[in-house]
């Protein structure tokens, strides 16, 4: 008679403790919950409006993580979303989830990440370094810009004419650090150099003191000697502002 009430009370404590370990785990499932639905809430309101790059519009795709099985969560009344320093809502990322009002206030993150596809020019075949890239070197389609972080060259010239800083490989999409601008003439070389004023413009030949490369500032050795600076226009020709 003894063995078997000692097996009951057993048996009920056994019960009771069930019973309480499945309340904690029902309460923190609907903890999860709760921080997941705040935080797909908050990306929802955040990005409705989409995004936009240079002026272009670029479709987005979010794809939110779970959190840490292992964290238990004490219930929350009000969880507030947040982005943490130094981040940003762009390719792997996380958002930060905070308890501003309950009995324990924790703090957590998500995994997150966002694409953000969008117009750019990938290269056809292999382009080895140091070569300068030509119409035929890329084509126009739909990339994720959010994939890496360099930032995506959108228009043609912008990168029509560079040089490639490293080999380039099919279907790399072109980034800003994948290109150079070209250098075009030497330190020592002749070049044409045109200098303008309020209303009038003269052309004169120079030596050039430093490298020319396209769209920067390069230096030359006028006729009377005097070294001079001016932008590089092409392979002969520097403009500079009298």
């Amino acid at each position: 008679m003894i063995f078997a009430q000692t097996l009951f009370l057993r048996c009920m404590r056994m019960l009771f403790g069930l019973l309480a370990f499945l309340s904690v785990m029902q309460a923190q499932a609907q903890v999860g919950a709760d921080v997941s639905a705040r935080a797909r809430a908050w990306l929802d309101a955040t990005l409705s409006s989409g995004m936009q790059v240079k002026g272009l519009p670029l479709r987005l795709e979010v794809s939110l993580g779970d959190l840490d099985a292992r964290l238990q969560l004490a219930p929350c009344e009000r969880i507030e979303p947040y982005l943490p320093v130094g981040t940003r809502l762009w390719g792997k990322t996380r958002l930060g989830l905070r308890c501003v009002q309950g009995l324990s206030k924790w703090n957590v993150f998500m995994p997150l990440t966002v694409k953000a596809f969008g117009p750019a020019w990938v290269i056809r075949d292999q382009v080895p370094s140091g070569v300068v890239l030509t119409e035929s070197d890329a084509m126009a389609v739909e990339v994720d810009w959010a994939e890496l972080n360099s930032p995506i060259i959108a228009e043609r010239a912008d990168w029509l004419g560079q040089t490639a800083t490293r080999s380039l490989s099919t279907g790399q999409a072109l980034r800003q650090d994948m290109v150079k601008a070209a250098q075009v003439f030497q330190a020592g070389a002749q070049v044409r150099v045109l200098a303008y004023g309020s209303g009038f413009e003269i052309a004169t030949s120079a030596q050039a003191v430093s490298a020319g490369v396209l769209g920067q500032m390069a230096r030359v050795r006028m006729d009377n000697g005097r070294i001079m600076a001016g932008v590089v226009l092409d392979s002969r020709t520097v403009r500079m502002a009298l």
